[in-house]
């Protein structure tokens, strides 16, 4: 039997101080009949549900990655910017990120998404693949000035040294960049920085129901089918 150390301390589920039980989930159900038979399809479906909702950021998704040989896995919030019919993408930094170095040795990946409103989740596990340059260039060009040049400047994750003058050094590289593309509105896409595609081999859909017996389905590639996917309910 667990015993807790003398000095721990359970954590309080949503704060609440005077309770040790979890919140009930009780705003949905969720059976086969309502699924489409493939998940892009029920991903828009539940994305535009969550919008009209009240959703905050329902594009916000935790994006895992994990490295070779070692299995260290790490973690980050991102924005997925597309779904189209191959898979979930993001941009981001692929030159110095942890994420870059990750996807290098294993290119492989997971998101999940968490939307509190609904009571729901999204799981995608799969394969990655970098975007075209095109294709990177095309959504580059709808971010914000300031956002290109930082991608620019931006040598994400490495150490800003405390005796090179920290954050400065970051404002110099941006101040570099700006010179450089003074006057310029066309900026181009650095060859570092781009989409990554997540291409589904599988996709959960969780919702959440009383007494943690939730609805969790699961649909994995299947070559055989006529949607090319299979469903199944998973036990809570």
């Amino acid at each position: 039997m667990f015993h807790s150390p003398a000095n721990s301390r359970p954590v309080a589920p949503a704060g609440d101080r005077n309770s040790a039980q979890a919140d009930q989930y009780t705003k949905g159900s969720l059976h086969r009949h309502q699924l489409h038979p493939n998940p892009f399809s029920q991903f828009n479906t539940w994305f535009t549900h969550a919008q009209s909702s009240a959703v905050h950021q329902p594009e916000t998704v935790c994006f895992s990655t994990a490295s070779l040989p070692s299995g260290s896995v790490s973690s980050r919030y991102v924005y997925l910017k597309e779904l189209d019919e191959r898979g979930f993408v993001i941009y981001s930094n692929w030159a110095t990120s942890r994420k870059a170095e990750d996807v290098r040795s294993n290119p492989r990946a997971s998101l999940a998404f968490w939307w509190h409103e609904v009571e729901r989740q999204v799981r995608v596990e799969g394969k990655v693949e970098r975007l075209t340059e095109g294709e990177s260039q095309a959504y580059y060009d709808l971010r914000a000035r300031g956002s290109r040049v930082g991608a620019w400047a931006s040598e994400q994750s490495k150490v800003l040294r405390e005796e090179e003058g920290e954050r400065k050094v970051l404002e110099e590289r941006v101040k570099d960049v700006e010179r450089r593309f003074e006057g310029k509105e066309d900026i181009p896409v650095p060859d570092f920085w781009g989409g990554l595609r997540v291409l589904p081999e599988m996709v959960e859909f969780w919702q959440g129901r009383e007494s943690r017996l939730h609805d969790r389905f699961r649909y994995v590639r299947d070559g055989g089918s006529e949607s090319g996917w299979i469903i199944e309910r998973l036990s809570p």
